[in-house]
């Protein structure tokens, strides 16, 4: 029978899986009875994928709203209807013979705020219905515009017709889109040729495990290679709450704290650990938000 496992994998996708795929042969690695991913990568692209695993679900959504960061491959000049590889190129145009600073300049003034169309191969659902099954049926559907942030895009390559680039950008915001979007502002088109996340905030410089790097570990190895649950929540305020608070806390009682901090505060207690995720109000009133299980304390 599957273990109750909590902790956080940094994965390292391979190629050719999806996320769901990814998430159930970690499941099976870590014989885990509950796990599930904290945003999705597309089969075409590889990297950091960040696997939750049982308590540590209860704080995915920390993370599906991180920054993430990737390294890309845009070839110039063709496109295709899903703006990458998964289908066939329908459109060619030549294009002008770009020097490394034309792109340099066109990166550099690309806005840092917009409004982003998302693309018609994509799981945003119109009428209940994703709408890459209206694509596949050859429907064009109307899609709102969304804000996106691109905090940095930097140019690493060019090799004519492929731009290589890295993006750290907000939650949201689709690549392919935005290769296309650069590539207007070149006067060509453009489509991905590969994409690879390096980065999920706050998770940069730890070790990603690939599958073979797993598979090559007994199961308790395995294990300890998962970062504790409160790893995704290192930028929010630490409060240290007294022992004596801690069975009305988990009770679901507010508890009266002296700490001058005001909102969302990661709970710890000595010798407890991680509590979980708690709220202080004016008047030093503590409300537990989302709490963690007592077997589940790593921190």
């Amino acid at each position: 029978m599957p273990a109750e496992v909590h902790g956080i994998l940094l994965l390292d996708k391979p190629l050719g899986m999806t996320s769901a795929g990814a998430v159930a042969r970690a499941k099976r690695l870590f014989d885990a009875a509950k796990a599930g991913h904290t945003g999705s990568l597309d089969p075409l692209a590889d990297g950091l994928l960040p696997i939750c695993f049982g308590e540590a679900t209860k704080f995915g959504a920390h993370l599906l709203a991180a920054d993430k960061t990737y390294r890309v491959t845009a070839r110039l000049g063709e496109r295709t209807a899903s703006a990458d590889l998964e289908s066939p190129v329908i459109e060619k145009r030549e294009f002008a013979e770009f020097t490394r600073a034309d792109i340099e300049a066109v990166l550099a003034a690309f806005p840092r705020d917009y409004l982003q169309v998302p693309p018609m191969h994509s799981a945003i659902k119109q009428n209940g219905k994703p709408l890459y099954e209206y694509a596949r049926a050859g429907e064009t559907r109307v899609r709102e515009p969304r804000p996106v942030a691109i905090h940095e895009l930097t140019l690493l390559d060019y090799h004519r017709p492929d731009v290589h680039f890295l993006v750290r950008c907000s939650k949201g915001a689709y690549i392919r889109v935005l290769a296309e979007d650069i590539a207007v502002r070149l006067g060509t088109l453009a489509h991905l040729t590969a994409l690879r996340r390096t980065e999920v905030a706050p998770f940069s410089a730890l070790t990603q495990w690939t599958f073979a790097d797993l598979e090559a570990l007994c199961l308790a190895d395995r294990r300890r290679s998962l970062l504790p649950v409160d790893a995704a929540l290192q930028a929010m305020q630490r409060l240290d709450l007294a022992t004596d608070g801690i069975a009305a806390l988990r009770q679901g009682r507010p508890v009266e704290v002296s700490a001058e901090a005001r909102g969302a505060v990661r709970i710890y207690a000595a010798d407890f650990g991680f509590l979980g995720l708690g709220e202080i109000q004016d008047g030093g009133r503590l409300v537990p938000v989302r709490l963690i299980a007592a077997c589940a304390n790593r921190a």
